[in-house]
């Protein structure tokens, strides 16, 4: 046992927990542990960000490719303010991040003192917990707290903020190993896996829909023999893409509002609906009211708050989804649903993803990236068209290779968390995906991959405009293009070059092979700006609050 500062017990605690990298911004009230980091540096890596934003976003990022908690850090007042919608994503998805803010001093709280804010306060409604430690003597205690609340059961991020006179004060330390964290078992009820069973059973037209809970569980290869055994087509949301290949021949593609028609269609005919780690989100199941209205549904989650929440399910069972789905697979035999999957085949070809092939599109940009990678690549996006192409013509092969910002739709969010993803994943290619609308948002972390040399390879999907807003403009307002022209004398290769980073403009086609190949060749941090038509839309469609059985796509569009 001996005695240390707030400042470095806190980082005797991250070493405890394992972390070898945090992402962050100093200040005032938290220099006491940057200078205990400055005594650390050969053990943990720091990334200062470009803005505290990119920090939260760097530390989900890490999170989600590597599976472990993401980190970051900043000081009082704006510093910890900028955390917060970094915070709220990682919420939205359940991402394990634990976030160290310092405040002001004890005396001065809840003074309107300089840089003060109350940000568990902020945080409370977007934090899976947050803390405020006033005592120095209990630092440790809720630091190992923080990062075994964050990855335990439904995973999620946490929030310490510290006063600066703690990080300073004196107290006794003694190193702990870190608290396992145990897979959630005890909430599996025996009743509960029977009836699934019998469900299971009795169908004849399954159909399996795959959330982000089955990639959190790790559940890929129960997963894949759970539907090889029921012989039951297989859809995801963008949050689950790579928990099932997307190259097996039981995936029918992503489930939605942007879904294929196989999907959509698939679950309105099925008799079986079992969701695996998935919330019912309004973007996949349209009309709540009519979604797999002929099916009786199955939700296997860790979460019970997340059961007759959004829809009404048959059964459910509560816990670890790779858990549940072992018991499930001990217990079935091998089904025989040949008609079944017949059918879902003739959909497969009758309704296929297409594009035009004559011109630079974005559906072509992201095929290329599959293919020059091979699908060995973590994909990073952002928000908005770019995203739904890269979930629709990437084929994610397994899980943690799609990083992106599902339930709070957060634009800028990609830049910082493929520096995370490429801190956690030295040896993965990187690439980050984005309209040139999000771009803007968060571009300046450009600086921070040529600061550090981390060779991220960033595709702008450049159409002038704010796409996806001026898709639904085009559709459901009257072509009323009410600011989201972004036409301008803005010039991203410029903008890469002035940070460091190389950087090409593509605007033809067959320019992007060669470029693409020859940009992941520098292993350095490259910007790429293809430039593409502002008209361009994401198909198939399903418009706000209808039932994803009326999804369309531009063929229909022409018919009607």
């Amino acid at each position: 046992m001996s005695k240390l500062t707030g400042a470095e017990i806190v980082v005797e605690c991250l070493k405890e927990q394992g972390v070898d990298t945090v992402f962050g911004y100093p200040g005032g009230a938290i220099l006491n542990i940057y200078d205990a980091l400055y005594q650390h540096q050969n053990e943990i890596t720091h990334i200062l960000t470009s803005h505290e934003q990119g920090a939260s976003h760097a530390a989900d990022g890490y999170a989600r490719a590597t599976g472990k908690v993401g980190v970051c850090l900043a000081t009082s007042g704006p510093g910890a303010t900028n955390l917060v919608t970094g915070i709220a994503t990682a919420c939205m998805d359940s991402i394990p991040v634990v976030a160290i803010t310092c405040n002001v001093t004890n005396s001065l709280l809840g003074k309107d003192s300089f840089q003060e804010i109350d940000i568990t306060g902020v945080t409370m409604p977007i934090t899976k917990h947050n803390f405020i430690v006033k005592d120095v003597n209990r630092l440790a205690k809720v630091i190992r707290r923080a990062f075994t609340i964050a990855q335990s059961g439904r995973p999620g991020p946490v929030l310490v903020d510290i006063t600066k006179d703690v990080t300073a004060a004196v107290c006794e330390y003694e190193k702990e190993a870190p608290m396992p964290i145990v897979p959630q078992s005890d909430t599996i009820r025996e009743e509960d896996v029977e009836r699934a069973v019998e469900m299971i059973r009795k169908s004849r037209k399954p159909f399996i829909f795959v959330g982000g809970g089955a990639v959190l569980s790790n559940a890929s290869e129960e997963l894949r023999a759970f539907a090889e055994k029921l012989q039951a087509p297989v859809a995801d949301s963008l949050m689950g893409k790579g928990a099932f290949d997307g190259a097996h021949e039981l995936y029918t593609g992503m489930v939605g509002m942007h879904g294929t028609k196989t999907s959509n269609f698939g679950i309105t005919e099925s008799d079986l609906l079992i969701v695996v780690g998935a919330r019912f989100s309004d973007r996949v199941i349209g009309n709540a009211s009519k979604f797999a209205k002929n099916a009786k549904i199955l939700q296997l989650d860790i979460d019970p708050a997340e059961i007759n929440k959004n829809i009404k399910v048959d059964a459910s069972i509560i816990g670890d989804v790779k858990i549940i789905l072992r018991k499930l697979n001990a217990r079935l035999d091998p089904a025989n649903h040949d008609e079944w999957i017949a059918h879902i085949e003739r959909m497969k070809d009758m309704y296929p993803l297409r594009y035009d092939k004559n011109t630079l599109t974005g559906p072509y940009i992201v095929q290329t990236i599959n293919e020059i990678t091979q699908g060995d690549a973590i994909i990073v996006t952002e928000v908005g068209q770019h995203q739904m192409w890269a979930a629709q013509y990437y084929q994610y092969r397994q899980p943690r290779t799609l990083l992106t910002s599902g339930g709070l739709g957060t634009m800028g969010y990609g830049l910082g968390a493929a520096i995370g993803a490429k801190m956690g994943c030295k040896d993965k290619r990187v690439i980050n995906i984005a309209g040139d609308g999000c771009f803007r948002m968060n571009m300046n972390e450009i600086a921070t991959a040529t600061r550090y040399n981390i060779p991220i390879l960033q595709v702008i999907i450049n159409n002038h405009v704010l796409g996806m807003v001026r898709q639904w403009q085009t559709l459901f307002y009257g072509k009323r293009y009410s600011q989201t022209v972004l036409k301008d004398g803005v010039d991203f290769v410029k903008l890469a070059e002035a940070m460091g980073a190389k950087a090409y403009r593509v605007t033809q086609k067959e320019e992007l092979k060669p470029v693409l190949k020859e940009a992941i060749s520098l292993n350095i941090p490259v910007v790429i700006d293809c430039q593409i038509n502002c008209d361009e839309k994401v198909f198939p469609m399903v418009s706000p609050g209808a039932p994803i059985a009326d999804a369309f796509d531009d063929t229909d569009l022409k018919i009607n």
